[in-house]
């Protein structure tokens, strides 16, 4: 079976074409600046890299050079556009719609359209791309596969804000939580790694990239998230704030004449450690500046370390303990440094990492060192698996 996965945003298309008899990566490829002129890199496996760059006036055309690439007879993997079995969709939210993966139909897509509102810059894009697969690939199967389905197992104590009732009944104003398909992806990989049964492992999982979150997985299941009514809650991250005393906005908008809107790019595009450095929203140029004596840039780098490991504890607590962390992500995969500065805060757990182990990079493994009281694992996310395993099971019920 055939999975071609695919990630739209406002004027990018990602896309992977998934041989799910094997697990194998047959062409991965990017669309970028959808609507501008256009330029696409395609990348069939064991080959060189093929870049054209004809003008796509909207995702349809995107979609239609994603096909031509892949049944290119230089550059291409599959003969027809009949050899693709299903499309899976990366889409950002399904508000309380979706808890798990679904096969794209009209009340799907009058679901997501519901959902705009929560995610006015992604569902829109989400969108765009199911309908231009529909047009260019009929009768052959789409799945949705949301962001924030997995955190739909969270109770209501951990989802409600304490605002009054009504507003969450009219506007559905609560927690969603955000990066679901990786949480559920390195959750699902730990409990392999540790030889366990899901329903016996409490799992705290830290996607760390220019934006992250951290979710408490109980017995497989997410029971709390970082990340909140948008991506913006939690962490302090690239370039968002992350957690904040929410008065801090009607006082800039007095003080600074700022409109909700000015506040609304500050917080998403101009703070976390970008703000607070001066330098970079790139965590590598901030180690850099750091250990060039660069004060805020180590400022920043410790905020983000203190925050990380608060709502680590934090989660080790709800959980009533953990039997493994797991760093995923740009950073949390590849960033040594942060990792050890992390869990250098979590001694009093009985976490110790083996110094050896946390230079590895690039695979999964369990850097604890042996006497640690809690296992600690490095595993590279794999979102676009995730997705065409959850449109294989569909499929093959």
């Amino acid at each position: 079976m055939k999975i071609l996965v695919l990630n739209c945003g406002s004027s990018s298309l990602k896309y992977q074409l998934i041989d799910m008899d094997n697990q194998d990566v047959m062409a991965v490829g990017l669309c970028e600046r959808i609507g501008i002129d256009g330029r696409l890199k395609h990348t069939p496996k064991g080959k060189d890299s093929f870049v054209s760059e004809d003008a796509m006036k909207d995702h349809t055309d995107a979609v239609q050079m994603v096909i031509n690439a892949l049944l290119d007879k230089e550059h291409g993997v599959i003969s027809d556009v009949s050899e693709i079995n299903a499309v899976g969709h990366r889409v950002v939210h399904g508000g309380e719609y979706f808890s798990k993966s679904v096969v794209i139909n009209d009340e799907v897509i009058k679901a997501i359209e519901a959902c705009i509102d929560l995610a006015p810059l992604h569902n829109p894009a989400n969108l765009i791309g199911i309908r231009a697969c529909e047009k260019l690939m009929p009768g052959i199967p789409q799945v949705a596969v949301f962001d924030t389905a997995f955190h739909q197992t969270m109770p209501e104590k951990a989802y409600l804000y304490a605002i009054p009732y009504e507003l969450y009944e009219k506007h559905k104003i609560r927690k969603y939580g955000f990066h679901g398909t990786s949480h559920k992806y390195v959750s699902q990989r730990a409990v392999k790694m540790l030889g366990k049964d899901a329903s016996e492992l409490k799992v705290i999982t830290c996607h760390l990239g220019n934006g992250g979150s951290i979710c408490a997985v109980d017995g497989g299941k997410s029971v709390d998230t970082s990340m909140g009514f948008t991506p913006l809650e939690g962490l302090v991250m690239g370039t968002r704030c992350g957690d904040m005393d929410p008065a801090v906005v009607s006082f800039l908008m007095e003080k600074e004449n700022m409109t909700n809107k000015d506040v609304d790019n500050l917080m998403n595009k101009k703070s976390g450690v970008l703000g607070l450095s001066g330098v970079s929203s790139d965590f590598r140029d901030l180690e850099s500046a750091a250990n060039d004596g660069n004060k805020r840039a180590k400022i920043a780098l410790d905020s983000f370390h203190y925050r990380v490991a608060k709502y680590i504890g934090e989660y080790y607590a709800a959980l009533g303990g953990a039997d493994a962390i797991v760093f995923t992500a740009g950073l949390g995969e590849n960033s040594k440094t942060s990792r050890k500065a992390v869990c250098d805060y979590l001694k009093c757990f009985g976490i110790e990492i083996d110094d050896d182990k946390n230079s590895i990079r690039g695979k999964e493994i369990d850097i604890a060192s042996e006497s640690s009281k809690v296992r600690v694992l490095v595993i590279p996310t794999n979102e676009e698996l995730m997705i065409a395993r959850d449109t294989k099971e569909l499929l093959d019920k």
